[in-house]
């Protein structure tokens, strides 16, 4: 049988839309890029951002900055991290996620995952007691979902403030709560992989006041902070403008331009990518030794990536599926890979993070994990090819 051949790029998005080009291409005629740079009372189109998204979220307060990376960061400073404290987050998440830590003077302390990917909550209560933290750094990683009620209520009960990464869940939700809703404070990326695309970028949301004013000060306001388009009263900024460090990552009027373009079309576009992520998902567990772990049905999520097991494989034969997907044209990411390779790391390569913790539960649920980006210039007629050349070389794998 001759080989199937996948011949689309992973890593191509989808056109920026019209009225985005139109707007930049204006902006760049009046030379007016940065957000502060308007007269009289227009609105600049980071602080119409900031309003167009608080109103969509449901939240009081939102920031426009640079990356989600970065509003993670000054989050944590505005909620009052010190240096030296212990802040707990997922064992299983990207590099920016301790890295926001470890830049904002913290001292991650790795929680383990359970087999959903979730954290695991009897792991979280015990590192929480051990570690004293005071925060938790939810990582949504890939877009799953736990309970948040159960997660809340004991974050409650342990008096942890929730900062939410919903890098991979903007537009997602927990039964009818948006996600990025239930924390403190909740940051989205606007990365070019990520559900809105400006390239990089970053909001932040919060309803707490004198938090969104720390944020805005943090981010480079000077004192311009009455130029934003959801920020606290000047009142509660008197309070604290002289105590925040000005440590800017303004967000840019052109790319908060092209957000602002697409975000009219965030929900029908997250529906396409459940459509995209169903038809694999089919594929993949009908495939003997590959199975995706089952979500709970008050999750509703975003399909922007997939992940996968592959239990039916030795570890040893990961590397070979993997390469032979990749030239049958499938990228895969394995998770359980010991060293780093492009985005994909796992929580032993973040050696600043001392003492290292050894993690069985994570390691294990990730030991044969695959990573398969989503990109809504698939249609839904390449999904089912993708799913058949993942069968095909699981069957070339297994054989062999």
């Amino acid at each position: 049988m001759s080989k199937l051949q996948f011949k689309k790029a992973f890593t191509q998005q989808e056109p920026i839309p019209d009225s985005a080009k139109q707007r930049v291409m204006a902006l760049l005629d009046s030379g007016r890029l940065h957000r502060y740079n308007t007269v009289g009372p227009e609105v600049s189109d980071a602080a119409l951002l900031e309003q167009q998204f608080a109103q969509y979220q449901g939240r009081k307060y939102c920031l426009a900055c640079t990356s989600g990376g970065y509003g993670l960061h000054i989050a944590l400073r505005a909620m009052g991290l010190e240096a030296g404290d212990a802040v707990l987050t997922n064992a299983y998440t990207l590099a920016p996620v301790p890295g926001a830590i470890h830049a904002a003077g913290g001292v991650p302390v790795l929680v383990e995952i359970d087999d959903h990917y979730h954290l695991d909550l009897a792991d979280l209560e015990a590192q929480a007691k051990s570690s004293q933290a005071k925060i938790l750094l939810l990582s949504l990683m890939r877009g799953h979902i736990p309970n948040m009620d159960r997660l809340m209520a004991l974050c409650s009960d342990l008096g942890i403030q929730v900062l939410e990464d919903c890098a991979h869940t903007m537009g997602g939700s927990w039964r009818v709560v948006k996600s990025g809703n239930f924390g403190t404070v909740a940051a989205f990326s606007l990365q070019t992989y990520k559900h809105l695309n400006t390239g990089e970028g970053g909001l932040v949301v919060t309803d707490d006041a004198e938090i969104a004013a720390r944020l805005i000060m943090h981010s480079g306001s000077y004192m311009l902070y009455q130029r934003h388009g959801a920020s606290p009263p000047v009142e509660v900024f008197e309070k604290i403008r002289l105590t925040s460090a000005n440590m800017s990552g303004r967000m840019d009027n052109i790319r908060a331009a092209i957000a602002v373009a697409q975000l009219p079309l965030l929900d029908h576009n997250c529906q396409r990518w459940n459509q995209r992520y169903q038809i694999l998902s089919q594929a993949i567990n009908a495939i003997e030794g590959l199975h995706i772990p089952a979500r709970h049905a008050d999750e509703s999520y975003v399909g922007s990536s997939l992940q996968f097991r592959a239990s039916g494989l030795s570890i040893h034969q990961i590397p070979d599926f993997v390469a032979a997907c990749a030239n049958q044209g499938v990228e895969l990411k394995w998770f359980g890979e010991a060293q780093p390779n492009a985005f994909t790391s796992r929580y032993d390569s973040w050696h600043y993070i001392d003492p290292m913790p050894h993690l069985p539960h994570t390691l294990k649920a990730l030991e044969k994990t695959l990573d398969l980006r989503v990109p809504l210039t698939f249609d839904h007629d390449d999904c089912r090819l993708i799913g058949a050349v993942i069968k095909q070389v699981m069957l070339d794998v297994i054989g062999n």
